[in-house]
């Protein structure tokens, strides 16, 4: 089955969900869930990511993330590398720590930002872990909500004058908004399992993705179970001509797309295109 393409450009918004490598706890304790968050800090800062609301559950987590540059892929490729570094080495293990690639659903701002955030922060209440979101410390509800300090990566501030231009009438409003939202259904208006919007936002976005799909890349070889992830291919490359020749390795031999390598090197497919038009060129003559 073919992986879900990225769509990306300043101004995006996204609801983003990774879980756990087969089901497995991604946090421990409450020292990994601080730790995850101050690198969700560093990483909302370094990349200019607008973070709206947020839920850490056990064994995934999920974002609702507005990318000011359009540059998603390298946010989340250094959260959650870093974060799998730091959880490995903390607790004295090794290997994939997330299942695979993160998704990232695609979505309309006016029409379902607000409907999503509040999705987000009731996690805890449909997993029967808390019977109210305010109960549950490792979601955005409480900041939102006025029960607590907003950590510094949070923007509740657009979220909050959707409701009231005075803050505690702000804040009521979306306790109340949250309160109605059980047994609220999003999912079914998913179009093309990515995109969260009405006719004319699918409209825009459409070229976007029909862009990404007429790429020429070479034919994957999904039949080669044995392939190295390309955490391992990668490793120990130090210099731009080793990282090339990986690059050529990855797309040439292994069969991965040029979307998938650019987007774990944070590259632009076109610039891996380049470079392996270059080094084909290179044998040909």
């Amino acid at each position: 089955m073919a992986r879900p393409l990225r769509v990306e450009f300043p101004g995006a918004i996204y609801h983003i969900t990774s879980r756990g490598n087969a089901g497995q706890a991604i946090f421990l304790d409450d020292k990994d869930r601080l730790s995850f968050l101050d690198l969700l800090a560093e990483v909302v800062k370094r990349y200019r990511f607008l973070c709206y609301s947020y839920c850490l559950m056990k064994n995934h987590y999920h974002l609702l993330i507005e990318t000011q540059e359009g540059n998603l892929s390298q946010g989340m490729r250094q959260l959650n590398g870093v974060y799998t570094q730091a959880f490995n080495r903390r607790h004295k293990r090794s290997g994939h720590l997330l299942q695979g690639r993160y998704k990232a659903i695609l979505m309309e701002k006016d029409a379902y930002l607000l409907e999503v955030a509040r999705y987000i922060v009731l996690n805890p209440v449909r997993a029967g872990l808390v019977k109210h979101p305010g109960k549950w410390r490792w979601s955005s509800y409480r900041a939102t909500a006025g029960l607590g300090d907003a950590p510094p990566f949070l923007a509740v501030d657009w979220l909050l004058a959707q409701f009231a231009r005075e803050r505690t009438r702000a804040q009521n409003a979306y306790r109340r908004f949250v309160a109605q939202g059980k047994g609220v259904e999003l999912w079914d208006k998913l179009k093309g399992g990515v995109i969260l919007g009405d006719e004319a936002f699918v409209a825009k976005v459409k070229p976007l993705l029909e862009e990404k799909r007429d790429i020429p890349e070479i034919p994957r070889r999904e039949k080669l179970a044995d392939r190295l992830p390309l955490e391992e291919l990668f490793t120990g490359v130090k210099t731009k001509d080793e990282r090339d020749d990986k690059i050529c390795q990855a797309v040439l031999e292994y069969g991965y797309r040029l979307a998938e390598v650019g987007e774990y090197l944070g590259l632009h497919y076109s610039t891996i295109s380049r470079i392996v038009g270059r080094r084909n060129s290179k044998v040909k003559t």
